[in-house]
This record gives structure tokens, C-alpha cells and sequence, in this order.
């Protein structure tokens, strides 16, 4: 099956639950692939003690699983977060891409 997950909140456990599951969707053989969209692009810089959702995106990677952030986005937040593209260390895509994940998703989730 193939699973697209937008994801566009900033709340750590939010975050680190919608990657618990694509991580989850991973090991039962499916094709994952996460947009990062609006304040989601933050995801990398939002781990807590209780919350480690750098862990969950290197698994997430070291699975085969795609991740995408919004280019526009990341743009917007240049100015009070310089780094975010390094962090993100994920391609950076478009309103297209998100609705060709979308048009070709079995399933669509969003957090």
C-alpha cells in the first residue's frame, strides 16, 4: 500500500507520533512517503527527553521511507531559522508534488 502523511503541526508528540506510525506502516512492507507542509518543515528542531523525533526520522530514512519539505515554507521560516534546510536533510518540494503524492496515494493521512 502506498501511505503519503502531511504533516504540518509543531507539537513534539504530534510530531513523534505521525513518524511512530510511518515507521510502523515501513515495517509491514509499505511505501511511505511524509510532506512536511507549513510549521511541520520545523519537525527536526522539536525533540524533547519524552519526544525523540530526530530517532524517529533516522529510522524513518534508514527504512526506505521518503520525506519531503516544502520549499515555500522553509523560505518563509529563513529568516528566524537559517539552518532548517540542513536540518531537514530532505529534498525540498512543491504544491505539485504534494498533490501528485496525494493523487497517487492508496492512503492519505495528516497530522
Amino acid at each position: 500500500m502506498k501511505y503519503s502523511i502531511v504533516l504540518s503541526s509543531k507539537d513534539a508528540e504530534t510530531v513523534w507520533n505521525a513518524f511512530r506510525f510511518a515507521n510502523t506502516a515501513l515495517l509491514y512492507e509499505n511505501e511511505v512517503t511524509v510532506f512536511l507542509l507549513g510549521s511541520g518543515v520545523e519537525a527536526p528542531t522539536l525533540s524533547t527527553l519524552a519526544f525523540d523525533i530526530e530517532e524517529q526520522m533516522q529510522i524513518f530514512r534508514a527504512e526506505g521511507g521518503m520525506m519531503i519539505g516544502c520549499g515555500v515554507c522553509c523560505d518563509h521560516r529563513k529568516q528566524e531559522m537559517p539552518l532548517l534546510e540542513g536540518q531537514l536533510n530532505c529534498e525540498l518540494g512543491s504544491m505539485q508534488q504534494l498533490y501528485l503524492l496525494i493523487h497517487e496515494a492508496d492512503k492519505v493521512l495528516t497530522f
